[in-house]
């Protein structure tokens, strides 16, 4: 097996790293595996320490004007011997049915290739396929749930069957009603089909129609389209190209379609990046060693998987002293962080100058579709006139187009009202709260305490699919991640934290993630646990209110 498909966390976060972790067999008070990374500003450094901690202090504290707390202990011995038996046990089976299948002692679901097509290039590798055929279609049930209503803090799910062990599935008529939405990226809760983006869309609808039927560059350049570009503008304020290891599948494919070299630096280390840097520009180029024209540094503002936040001042102080560019992924960010909803750029309080392209999508805490790309004025001029999908593609459909002005126009306080500030502050409390919540319970939950996408650690294989099985029993929607998304013994419940949650919501989720926990043994944490929640006075006690105006 590669190694790429067995990396484990203990070998992303070392020398320097995110988080120095402990090792499995020391378990005295000081380094029993709860590890923290904690930035301390302004104070003595072994203030605020906990015996049971191992705070890992930033190289560069004073560039930052707020504390940067991320979490990521370290799985424990017995987790990680009982996760590789798993797998063990499960690829030992594997081959067995691929026997039977082989022989026609048990019926083969799988796409086979014709006799000509045999000496084709695959398309997967045989391990992938394997892994598909054996494991993945185990918890199939898990993923791709047909969704019948609005996807907002709560939803309605279509109930399915299966007869041939999740091969195909069939739709008993059923709707299990009311599902709390766990998984959705519906930061500011903007996922709705009432209020005030929705009639704004209706009302475009009316005025444009649903498509446009052209490019830009022909008949389809609308003054909605006008007015979204300048919003947007407003709201944000021979190359080498080292990328951290944890970004996301579609920056690692566009920087390989680039035809630039590519260098990986370990996850948010600066260490790592600053020696990539500092060997690019003393050997320059390979074989002739020629300067690099370029290189650019490659970051995402939240990374979805690990729930941790790109450490922007430093990453910018480094592209300011060796004189690189900066290529920032605000994809999860960009309305879900910072004071004013700016992404990372404003959680750090940060000049949006500093970060030469800023790309985002609308698909997340806008609850819309498509993106941007920001920079200079030549960059944004060149890409208009050389990227295909500018000129060839169809322009954004109106009411998309009006979604999005008017959700931005709320986050900016620009409607009048302060319900968009009203929506980051409940996003931050929720976000604190729930994490907070699922630690104290004992789960091991990975990333950034302000960030709304919380990882909480599965591990086994077989408790991937439990765990989704036995939440929607619940009436709780989660997602639950695996290979290849994750390292292979990374699996984990991924929650996505919104604004539309109110506390009752998120008391729900939690009893039932409790439970569940209890029921499968995923409380892995070392640290004190507490018995139980807290009552939730003061808080939301309707979604309704959340949607409200406050009173002038």
């Amino acid at each position: 097996m590669p190694p790429s498909m067995t990396e484990c966390s203990a070998n992303k976060l070392i020398h320097g790293d995110v988080c120095h972790r402990t090792s499995n067999s020391k378990t005295s008070s000081g380094r029993n595996g709860f590890v923290k990374n904690h930035c301390l500003f302004q104070q003595p450094q072994q203030k605020n320490r906990r015996p049971s901690e191992n705070n890992h202090v930033v190289r560069n504290a004073s560039l930052y004007s707020k504390p940067f707390v991320e979490q990521f202990e370290e799985t424990p011995l017995l987790v990680a011997v009982l996760t590789y038996m798993g797998y063990g046990i499960l690829t030992i089976f594997g081959y067995l049915r691929d026997f039977l299948r082989d022989w026609g002692m048990e019926k083969c679901h799988v796409a086979r290739e014709r006799d000509e097509q045999k000496d084709f290039v695959p398309l997967y590798q045989d391990f992938e396929n394997f892994y598909t055929r054996n494991l993945y279609m185990r918890i199939r049930d898990n993923w791709n749930r047909p969704i019948c209503s609005v996807p907002g803090a709560k939803m309605d799910l279509l109930e399915r069957a299966t007869k041939d062990y999740n091969w195909t599935f069939e739709h008993t008529g059923k709707v299990v009603k009311d599902v709390i939405n766990m998984g959705s990226y519906n930061y500011l809760g903007f996922a709705e089909n009432t209020g005030r983006c929705a009639d704004a869309a209706t009302e475009s609808t009316h005025k444009y129609g649903v498509g446009v039927g052209s490019t830009r560059y022909e008949m389809g350049n609308l003054d909605l389209h006008e007015e979204l570009e300048q919003l947007v503008a407003r709201f944000l304020g021979g190359c080498l190209i080292l990328s951290d290891e944890l970004n996301h599948a579609s920056l690692v494919l566009g920087a390989r379609l680039s035809g630039a070299i590519i260098r990986v630096f370990k996850h948010n280390n600066m260490v790592s990046l600053e020696k990539l840097l500092r060997d690019a520009i003393v050997h320059g180029q390979p074989r002739t060693h020629r300067p690099w024209k370029k290189i650019l540094i490659l970051v995402e503002g939240i990374y979805s998987m690990e729930g941790s936040i790109v450490r922007l001042p430093e990453v910018i102080a480094l592209k300011k002293h060796y004189k690189a560019f900066l290529y920032l992924d605000e994809a999860h960010s960009i309305g879900a962080l910072g004071p004013h909803g700016g992404g990372v750029v404003d959680y750090f309080g940060l000049d949006p100058k500093d970060v030469d392209i800023m790309m985002g999508t609308f698909t997340k805490s806008f609850g819309a579709a498509g993106g941007y790309i920001g920079g200079k004025s030549e960059l944004i001029d060149y890409l208009r006139s050389h990227s295909h999908s500018a000129i060839y593609a169809t322009s954004m459909s109106p009411p998309v187009s009006q979604q999005i002005i008017t959700s931005m126009k709320i986050i900016m306080g620009e409607d009048g009202t302060t319900l968009g500030g009203v929506r980051l502050r409940q996003l931050s409390d929720n976000t604190t709260y729930f994490r907070r919540k699922l630690r104290e319970m004992g789960f091991i939950i990975y990333g950034n305490d302000d960030s709304p996408v919380v990882p909480m650690m599965l591990y086994m294989p077989a408790k991937i699919g439990a765990f989704g099985r036995e939440m929607l029993k619940r009436n709780i929607g989660t997602v639950v991640v695996g290979f290849p998304a994750t390292p292979i013994i990374e699996s984990r419940a991924r929650f996505c934290v919104s604004a539309a949650h109110t506390r009752d919501m998120l008391d729900m989720a939690l009893e039932a993630i409790s439970e569940v926990g209890d029921v499968l043994q995923l409380k892995y944490s070392r640290h004190q646990k507490h018995p139980h929640l807290p009552s939730s006075q003061g808080s939301w006690s309707s979604e309704e209110s959340l949607l409200q105006e406050p009173s002038h």
